[in-house]
């Protein structure tokens, strides 16, 4: 019988907090600063009596997080001297917190967190060609949150989830970027794999497995490709007889495989101690960090936004998604439903319209501000004229194209509402009976044989007549008369 193997991961990720100035000084917290050492001073690189001064909206910036998580906020916190050589440590230590986090507890996406805590960011090392490193020191010093969870993700999915619902609450929530890309957020993977089931460990923890982390994973799949790969290097080693050694590894995206890196430090290692130089805190005596009045500050979080626009607009989790992980085009959907009353056969074209027509063009002009290109209530005339048959799907983007452009074929457009944008290029939905008639008949007495595949059963042929139809009247046509007519233009013919 083939064994069973329980992965067991916990995260730790850190996310730079977007602030003007750096945790510790007044230099300017700027992530696209292409200058190498020019936001720094004798503060944040490290100089003899020097002193650090906390920055307030750094910390107000993960009390909302923690608000927002439903954590646990401190009342007593310091700050405490984390000890190690390293070029890209000024100090030779990091401040960071360790027995008092600003934040314990909460859940985010089902996961439990053990902690949040805030720190600084170190320098950035640049490893040239050759013998030799650089070190940038821009980065050290800058506002970084550090987050916990408890180790109960059982698979790279779950983990891929966990961090990108984390970077989504900290755009919304207006306290960092987290991209990725650039550095601004950095997830480590704790990974162990057991023969015990989740239940087993959840309740003993000694059944784990050995821990192995895996640092600097710097995109959501190179979090979940490295913890798949170390699920099944691990039960490789087990099946093989060997133990699995814990250490640090790193990923090679080019090898698709974790290297070691050295052997895992302990917490004792580090030397902690709290920082001198830093007052210690009590938060209940700092009116603006209260739970009531930071609570009042935030924004609708994504997964209540993601919840309202499910039931409310009968929108996938993966449309809401888009929206959420698109701020603008979010405000603008929500900008056309208040246009359509919230009326829901529109609102369900709208976002499917935006979605994928007004998504495309995007994509071509990404810096486009959308609700200035197209006012709301000019898109939402379109998605009435579609609702109420006034226009064709085919007359409905051509009307889109022309919003966007402003034009067609040179023509410029005299007014940017839909209704009259249709009526100048008659782009209205042709309904006289009459006259799509004479077009059918013309069109069917041309082609005998689609007739012939009609009166013998196919039914595909019918819509043969409508397509050749709706080019003949440049989309005009409302197609589902079209339909009707060919059966009874078809029957008049026998």
């Amino acid at each position: 019988m083939e064994k069973k193997y329980t992965p067991t991961i916990g995260l730790e990720i850190h996310a730079e907090m977007s602030t003007v100035t750096k945790m510790f000084c007044g230099c300017k917290n700027n992530p696209d600063e292409v200058r190498p050492n020019f936001n720094i001073c004798p503060v944040c690189m490290g100089h003899p009596g020097t002193l650090p001064v906390v920055n307030k909206q750094a910390v107000k910036n993960v009390l909302k997080v923690g608000i927002a998580l439903g954590s646990t906020i401190a009342d007593f916190t310091e700050f405490d001297r984390k000890n190690y050589f390293y070029p890209d440590i000024p100090k030779g230590y990091q401040i960071s917190q360790y027995k008092f986090p600003l934040i314990s507890g909460g859940t985010l996406d089902g996961v439990e967190l053990t902690r949040i805590h805030l720190e600084e960011d170190t320098a950035t090392s640049k490893h040239e060609e050759g013998d030799f490193s650089l070190v940038d020191y821009n980065r050290a010093g800058v506002p970084l949150m550090e987050l916990v969870t408890e180790p109960v993700i059982h698979s790279p999915e779950q983990a891929g989830a966990f961090a990108r619902e984390l970077q989504l609450l900290l755009r919304t929530l207006g306290v960092g970027e987290a991209n990725m890309e650039k550095g601004e957020m950095r997830v480590e993977a704790n990974i162990s794999v057991s023969e015990y089931s989740a239940e087993e460990t959840a309740k003993d923890h000694s059944k784990f497995g050995t821990k192995v982390e895996v640092k600097n994973l710097n995109s959501f799949k190179a979090v979940e490709k490295a913890i798949a790969y170390e699920v099944k290097r691990h039960i490789a080693l087990i099946e093989a007889g060997e133990k699995v050694v814990q250490e640090t590894r790193g990923w090679d995206e080019n090898k698709q495989s974790t290297f070691s890196q050295r052997k895992k430090e302990n917490s004792h290692d580090y030397r902690y101690f709290p920082d001198p130089d830093i007052p210690k805190f009590t938060l209940s005596e700092i009116p603006e960090f209260s739970r009531d009045v930071l609570s009042k500050e935030l924004p609708e979080l994504p997964w209540i936004k993601r919840d309202r626009f499910i039931a409310s607009f009968d929108l996938k989790k993966e449309e809401a998604d888009v929206f959420l992980y698109n701020p603008m085009l979010g405000s603008y959907f929500e900008a056309v439903v208040v246009e359509l009353n919230a009326e829901k056969k529109a609102v369900r074209l709208a976002a499917n319209y935006i979605l994928s027509d007004v998504g495309a063009h995007l994509k071509v002009q990404p810096e486009i501000d959308l609700a200035l290109k197209i006012a709301p209530k000019n898109f939402a005339s379109l998605m009435a004229l579609i609702v109420t048959n006034k226009v064709s799907s085919r007359g409905a983007k051509d009307i889109l194209e022309i919003m966007w452009k402003g034009e067609r074929d040179g023509v410029v457009a005299k007014d940017a509402d839909a209704q009259k944008i249709a009526e100048q290029f008659d782009l209205l939905q042709k309904s006289d009976e009459g006259a799509l008639k004479e077009v059918l008949h013309k069109i069917i007495s041309e082609n005998p044989g689609p007739v012939a595949d009609y009166k013998a059963g196919k039914q595909q042929a019918l819509m043969f007549f409508v397509g050749q139809a709706m080019k003949a009247t440049k989309g005009s046509a409302n197609p589902e008369l079209l339909k009707d007519i060919a059966i009874k233009v078809i029957a008049e013919l026998q």
